[in-house]
């Protein structure tokens, strides 16, 4: 009942940040999702999520596709789904991502158990352990049913299990949270997929509609409710920047509060609708430069994975990220985006991307060919995990 509960409160949330006409597209769009993963066909890994949406996306869909194109043959199920507990008897692993416990799912994991399935827990956040949620700024807006949910830590179930004793997360920083759980943990990062390459290959044939406006645009793209704070470190530089640049425009895309203090540049503040995937990465292409940062020293916010630095760049945009280990590992600051850290960092950085075109431009093709070589599901070379997975299958 709960789950449903919190079904019901995403819908309401989603219909109130896109209004309904928009919202009942995603609404159906996210049903035929659900549905589709009710079909399921034996193979050697099954993914169960209990979401839809870009978690369930990165860390289900793409994820599967990366390892079908790797030679395993891999799925993905609802935890809602009707014939869940059919599916123990027909693969050998099953990887576990953000799921809530109840009765339906217990009797699965012990039917997976007797079946001697390998079971695998997987996550992208530190949702799974309860002693972070208070770090964690869209717990504040959840319901009373989610934040029950969530106080109980999502996928708790499965991470605390003795019997399991594997996991695979996206980043580092949780790769290490996790080893402190006794697991033997892979990483395997966020990945765009090849729908995604398809679609960004007829993007990139046309030309900026920005390319012969004087206006400048920065771009900052929540997604979530959650970063409020994240934009907040990087006010005064922004403040700073459009004070020095009246060609400079800042394009908000998501929910966001913005402080006060940048009311005054209110006109050259615009918007980008919530839009489907597709029209996501043609809003990407129309800004010049992307604004990535994060509240410092919140576990919440080191969890994040790289995905702010990979969607823009496989557009050709070129990123400012937030320096921490993440995006340290996936930029090389001055080459194929910058790093920064302090206000000052931030300013100036952002300066020369808006004083050299042709640094943008370069920084720009630089940031694809990294996302083409390492972030994609086509090219991924994560072969010591690949090997597991066949090694466990062949067993």
């Amino acid at each position: 009942m709960d789950l449903f509960l919190s079904k019901l409160g995403k819908i309401r949330n989603i219909l109130k940040r896109n209004g309904w006409r928009l919202g009942s597209k995603v609404i159906a769009g996210y049903f035929m999702i659900f549905l589709k993963s009710f079909l399921v066909k034996t193979g050697d890994v099954l993914y169960i999520t209990q979401g839809v949406g870009d978690s369930a996306r990165y860390r289900t869909y793409h994820q599967a596709e990366e390892l079908n194109l790797h030679g395993i043959k891999a799925s993905i199920t609802n935890q809602s789904n009707p014939f869940l507990l059919s599916l123990a008897k027909k693969f050998k692993l099953f990887i576990f991502h953000r799921t809530f416990v109840n009765e339906k799912l217990t009797s699965f994991i012990q039917e997976i158990k007797k079946n001697q399935g390998e079971i695998i827990f997987e996550t992208d956040d530190l949702v799974y352990n309860p002693s972070f949620l208070h770090l964690m700024d869209y717990y504040k807006k959840m319901t009373s049913v989610e934040k029950k949910i969530y106080e109980n830590g999502i996928g708790a179930e499965i991470i605390n299990d003795p019997e399991v004793k594997y996991a695979v997360t996206s980043t580092t920083f949780l790769a290490k949270k996790l080893e402190e759980k006794s697991k033997k943990v892979f990483i395997s990062t966020n990945k765009l997929s090849l729908e995604d390459l398809k679609w960004v290959e007829n993007i990139i044939k046309e030309p900026k509609e920005t390319e012969d406006l004087e206006e400048i645009r920065l771009g900052y793209f929540s997604g979530t409710l959650s970063h409020n704070k994240d934009f907040a470190t990087i006010s005064e530089a922004i403040i700073k920047l459009l004070t020095k640049y009246p060609s400079l425009v800042l394009y908000i895309a998501g929910p966001l509060d913005l402080d006060e203090s940048l009311l005054p540049f209110k006109n050259r503040i615009k918007n980008f609708p919530f839009v489907p995937r597709k029209q996501y990465f043609e809003n990407l292409y129309k800004i010049d430069i992307n604004l990535s940062p994060l509240e410092p020293n919140n576990p919440f916010c080191e969890a994040k994975s790289e995905i702010r630095f990979s969607e823009p760049g496989i557009v050709k945009i070129p990123t400012i990220a937030v320096r921490n280990q993440t995006f340290s590992e996936s930029i090389t600051d001055g080459l194929n985006g910058f790093l920064a850290e302090t206000e000052e960092e931030w300013v100036e950085k952002i300066s020369r991307l808006i004083e050299d075109k042709n640094l943008r431009i370069t920084m720009g093709e630089k940031a694809r060919e990294k996302v083409l070589k390492d972030f994609s599901t086509k090219n991924s070379h994560n072969e010591k995990y690949y090997d597991f997975l066949k090694n466990k299958i062949a067993k």
